[in-house]
């Protein structure tokens, strides 16, 4: 299938998630030390998840447990018990979590200084994390073989990007952890496309802190953007991060 064809599709799959897991409100305290979400990119309950982690503008660190995963769904069965995802574990306080509702509840509460909305109890939320799943046909499920790396990739990223969905898939196929580096929308030009942005000489000046990091990093903002430590490679686009990934990590 074409890479414009699955652009399309993941789109229309951020589309299902109406409008969630594109801004950011903030945190009232940073954790530490990176929280640590055992899931699957593919799954609607880790998507919950991941929506409220956009929100909180929080990182975390993400280690992939697709079907068929040999190197962190053990992991989880063994620090909790049972296979369930998402799994979250926090360094900072010794909590671990199953469960989206919990885990979501947890989040808030701990470092949004606030209760979770009440709209994340509602069924239709759910109802719509698992429509937004359905046009990415298993992506981002099952495993695929690979190689391992040395250390875990860092992905700037928020959860709604259909370009970043494309990248996250690979990354949870191949069982490649990473770091997950927040960059949701806090200011009305964040949503004007960088294109856009240029084109009409705006003047825009990021507030997000990993949107002000990517600019000074890379010298412009757009996401996905790959960093490996590995290897040294720094790449925009999804379309030549996953001929990367392949390439450096497929086997």
């Amino acid at each position: 299938m074409s890479h414009s064809t699955e652009v399309f599709r993941s789109l229309l799959s951020s589309t299902l998630q109406q409008g969630r897991g594109i801004a950011t409100k903030g945190h009232s305290k940073h954790p530490q030390e990176p929280l640590e979400l055992y899931e699957m990119e593919g799954c609607p309950f880790c998507r919950l998840v991941r929506e409220a982690l956009t929100d909180l503008d929080i990182d975390v660190m993400i280690l992939p447990c697709p079907k068929g995963g040999d190197r962190y769904r053990p992991l989880v069965e063994r620090l909790g018990g049972k296979q369930q995802f998402p799994y979250l574990m926090d360094p900072n306080t010794g909590e671990a979590l199953y469960g989206s509702a919990d885990i979501i509840e947890y989040l808030y509460q701990q470092y949004g200084g606030r209760p979770a909305p009440k709209s994340w109890q509602l069924r239709l939320r759910t109802a719509a994390a698992i429509a937004a799943s359905a046009p990415r046909g298993g992506h981002g499920i099952r495993t695929r073989s690979s190689r391992a790396p040395e250390q875990a990739l860092e992905l700037y990223s928020f959860e709604a990007s259909p370009f970043a969905r494309l990248v996250r898939e690979r990354l949870t196929e191949l069982q490649l952890p990473y770091l997950l580096r927040q960059c949701g929308r806090d200011q009305w030009k964040d949503w004007v496309l960088p294109v856009v942005r240029k084109s009409l000489d705006m003047d825009y000046s990021p507030s997000q802190r990993n949107r002000i990091d990517l600019l000074a990093r890379a010298g412009r903002i757009a996401v996905p953007y790959l960093v490996d430590p590995n290897t040294g490679e720094e790449l925009f686009e999804s379309e030549a991060i996953l001929h990367y990934l392949d390439q450096t990590y497929g086997n």
